[in-house]
C-alpha cells in the first residue's frame, strides 16, 4: 500500500513496535509490519530508516549496534520521552481515524429522517 496516509503514520507505527518488543532493529521492524499487515503495509529502507534517525535525533528513541551473525546491527529502543510520546500519538490517531469514520461512513437514517 503506497500512501501519503501510511507515510504520514510510519513514526506511530514505529513507536509501538518499539513499546511492544522493548528492542528492535530495522529489518525486523519492517518484517513484522509486512507480516501484521498481511503484507498490505511495506515499510522500505528509504521510509524507515530517515525516521529511526529523526526520532533518534529528537531523543525518541535510542540505539546501540552490536556484532551479530557476523555483521553490525543497529537496535532501536524506545526512551522515557518516546513512551510519552507513544501514548500521544496513539491517542492522535484513535481520534483521526474516528473522525474520519464519522464523516465518510454512511450512517443508518434515524427514524425522524423516515418520517
Amino acid at each position: 500500500m503506497k500512501s501519503n496516509l501510511y507515510k504520514g503514520s510510519l513514526s506511530t507505527i514505529i513507536l509501538h513496535l518499539l513499546a511492544e518488543k522493548r528492542e528492535m532493529y530495522g529489518y525486523e521492524m519492517s518484517k513484522l509490519v509486512k507480516e501484521k499487515s498481511d503484507d498490505k503495509l511495506l515499510m522500505t529502507e528509504g521510509a524507515l530508516y530517515p525516521i529511526l534517525h529523526k526520532l533518534e535525533a529528537d531523543g525518541i528513541i535510542t540505539s546501540d549496534t552490536r556484532y551479530v551473525d557476523n555483521r553490525n546491527r543497529k537496535y532501536y529502543k524506545i526512551t522515557e520521552k518516546g513512551a510519552k510520546q507513544h501514548v500521544l500519538s496513539l491517542k492522535e490517531m484513535k481520534d483521526y481515524l474516528q473522525t474520519m469514520q464519522n464523516m465518510l461512513l454512511p450512517t443508518l437514517p434515524t427514524q425522524n429522517a423516515l418520517v
